[in-house]
């Protein structure tokens, strides 16, 4: 097991921490933010994932350290998620997947809103990890890089295939074989995260936009073309623009699409780099096409039908939040049913149907459809088998790239 030891950030590394928690995706409240930008009342994109504290390199772990399971005896589990990240009834306070699965198996669920950003939630449950000792949670929900760093440091345990029969079974293939959890040993997603391409096809007015090169090269764009804030989501689709893998790119494929990014920068072609602020901006036409998560764009979408998303043939990014069991959890086993009752078709259809995001679930789209046909068919939300196939993760880094990789990006973005 790898000792954990506080990290002294380097200054880019502060930088990108205070960026993301300014206007990247940890800055929103899911629905929250974008509800207050456009007016709608559906899902917000982006999701925590800072990208300022570096995560270990991928590598084996000697796994968790498991407590007494309790299950049998305390008929309950405590989860932890982020907010607005979960259906609601009409009334806001209910829960009806999580009531329909108290109701089935008898286990009560104490469901806490209580994680804001990566960053901050890991400071709450680090002080108790590290000495051994329970957080008071069964299932926390994190971004794929701080699942990582738990992970490695060996904090959280082994699932028990045995007691996830729908998931084993039914996760989409594009999140089984991450590389800090190959095989899905320790985690399983709760929802995918997807940069695209959007533009606002009024303020195109007939210029194509199909990749990547058209936002930087196309000089009917310039000014009016945005990158995102959150390093691994525009680097990594520039990597894929320029034929490059993010799974496997090198320090000078990264030196690469930086300079390349530079040079949009320097002719003003890039209009500047934002968080999940670009809805407005996109929607009134200040900005004519920009990278974007695709949650923001199902809503974006519903409230303005000059908004469209495109997905280029170099392919795009993803990214996840993923479950996790922490080490001395006191019911693993109810935990793990609620991990696995998420993967049955039709509660993982309620939830997409509330929340927008990409569904990691396969074989959803019938039960979703009865819901909404217009989410069933929104390949934002249920990617088909084509869009599966473009989607590709960035890799995991090291401490040392990460600070490498994130003073390159700070002085690109002037942060």
């Amino acid at each position: 097991m790898q000792q954990y030891e506080p990290e002294r950030l380097s200054p880019a590394r502060a930088a990108a921490v205070r960026r993301s928690l300014r206007s990247g995706r940890a800055a929103l409240t899911r629905r929250s933010l974008l509800r207050t930008a456009t007016g709608g009342a559906l899902a917000a994109g982006g999701l925590g994932a800072l990208t300022g504290c570096g995560i270990p390199a991928a590598g084996k772990s000697e796994g968790g350290v498991p407590a007494e399971d309790h299950s049998k005896d305390e008929k309950q589990v405590r989860f932890s998620n982020w907010t607005e990240y979960m259906d609601v009834d009409d009334s806001g306070r209910r829960h009806p997947t999580l009531e329909a699965f108290t109701e089935r198996t008898g286990v009560e669920v104490t469901y806490t809103e209580d994680i804001n950003d990566n960053s901050e939630f890991f400071g709450k449950i680090q002080p108790q990890l590290a000495a051994g000792q329970e957080t008071g949670r069964d299932i926390v929900v994190l971004t794929d890089w701080l699942a990582a760093r738990l992970i490695r440091l060996g904090w959280v345990q082994k699932l028990d295939p045995a007691n996830l029969p729908h998931a084993f079974a039914n996760l989409s293939p594009q999140f089984r074989t991450p590389d800090w959890d190959p095989g899905r040993a320790y985690s399983y997603p709760w929802q995918g995260i997807s940069a695209v391409i959007a533009y606002n096809k009024k303020a195109l007015d007939g210029t194509e936009v199909t990749s990547v090169s058209d936002l930087l090269d196309d000089p009917k764009l310039k000014g009016r073309v945005g990158f995102l804030t959150e390093m691994r989501d525009t680097v990594g689709m520039m990597l894929l623009d320029m034929g490059k893998d993010p799974a496997r790119f090198s320090d000078d494929d990264y030196d690469a699409a930086i300079d390349r990014l530079q040079k949009g920068v320097d002719r003003g072609q890039i209009r500047r780099f934002t968080g999940n602020d670009y809805t407005s901006d996109l929607s009134k036409g200040d900005l004519a096409a920009c990278l974007a998560w695709a949650g923001d764009v199902v809503q974006l979408k519903a409230d303005n039908p000059d908004i469209d998303f495109v997905i280029p043939d170099s392919g795009y990014v993803t990214s996840s939040d993923n479950m996790l069991i922490p080490n001395k959890a006191r019911h693993k086993t109810n935990a793990e049913r609620l991990i696995d009752y998420y993967y049955e078709p039709g509660p993982a259809a309620e939830l997409a149907a509330y929340i927008n995001f990409v569904c990691p679930v396969d074989g959803v789209k019938d039960d979703l459809a009865k819901l909404d046909e217009e989410a069933a068919d929104n390949p934002l939300i249920i990617p088909d088998q084509a869009m599966q196939a473009k989607s590709h993760s960035f890799r995991s880094l090291s401490a040392e790239e990460e600070t490498a990789c994130e003073e390159k990006f700070a002085k690109l973005t002037g942060a």
